[in-house]
């Protein structure tokens, strides 16, 4: 199984092994969601540890089965946007462990998360615009600010870990060799406290956010609908495939 869950004392671990590169087809998306929610709902633990094998954390959708199915937009849609909000409204902290790259729906869940501990040279991308879809400034938005959000979205460029982290997104940055300790120890901190108190905390910080990403993010999906509408996208997407040869290659 390719995305698993595992439990490590008080610490929930979820992983994603699905090569090459954690790009996940529309099975992936609606498996994620309920392993969040199974987590959350476990009376032993504290934390959620999200984390990855492979050449990196997350390489968003399948665009190779949205080439081929684009009826599926909507499914994936839903799926996408229960992740985000399962990751988000999980009654205790969600703490993601990045590497390599955080692309796409990769980008949805670091945003979604409480914490996030990254590898060196890590980095951040929505490519969206290249792939004939919308969505995920939402989220990015929780970690980057405005003008850095949109010129990322409009060039689908990308943001290393580095600079998360020098702006305060990122709560630290360690050798690839050293993420998982690290990661692991950040969650064992997190874990040795009061569940209840963990749980009331996230509420209260939850409400404290001026704006819902989840809201702002379903707002986004309609008009990556509207873009999939638009022959443009298709053709986006098949110059991807015919140009990558698999799902997704970074």
């Amino acid at each position: 199984m390719p995305i698993t869950i595992e439990l490590r004392g008080r610490v929930a671990e979820i992983l994603f092994d699905c090569p090459p590169v954690n790009a996940f087809d529309t099975g992936g998306w609606e498996r994620i969601p309920g392993l969040v929610n199974i987590a959350g709902a476990d009376e032993q633990v504290r934390c959620v540890l999200i984390r990855a094998e492979g050449k990196g954390f997350c390489g968003g959708v399948d665009i190779k089965e949205m080439q081929a199915h684009p009826e599926r937009i909507v499914k994936l849609n839903r799926d996408n946007y229960l992740t985000f909000q399962a990751i988000r409204q999980c009654p205790v902290p969600v703490v993601s462990a990045l590497h390599g790259f955080v692309i796409g729906g990769g980008v949805n869940i670091a945003g979604a998360s409480d914490a996030l501990i990254a590898a060196e040279g890590a980095y951040f991308s929505l490519p969206e615009i290249d792939r004939g879809a919308m969505g995920g400034a939402a989220f990015l938005s929780r970690m980057l600010p405005v003008h850095k959000v949109r010129a990322a979205f409009f060039t689908g460029g990308r943001v290393t870990v580095e600079e998360a982290h020098r702006i305060g997104s990122v709560e630290k940055v360690v050798p690839r060799e050293r993420l998982l300790e690290e990661a692991r120890a950040f969650c064992n901190v997190i874990a040795a406290k009061s569940r209840t108190a963990l749980v009331l905390a996230k509420q209260a910080l939850n409400g404290l956010e001026a704006t819902d990403p989840c809201h702002g993010y379903r707002f986004e999906q309609g008009f990556t609908l509207e873009m999939y509408m638009h022959e443009d996208s298709q053709k986006a997407r098949d110059a991807f495939v015919h140009n990558k040869g698999q799902a997704a290659s970074f």
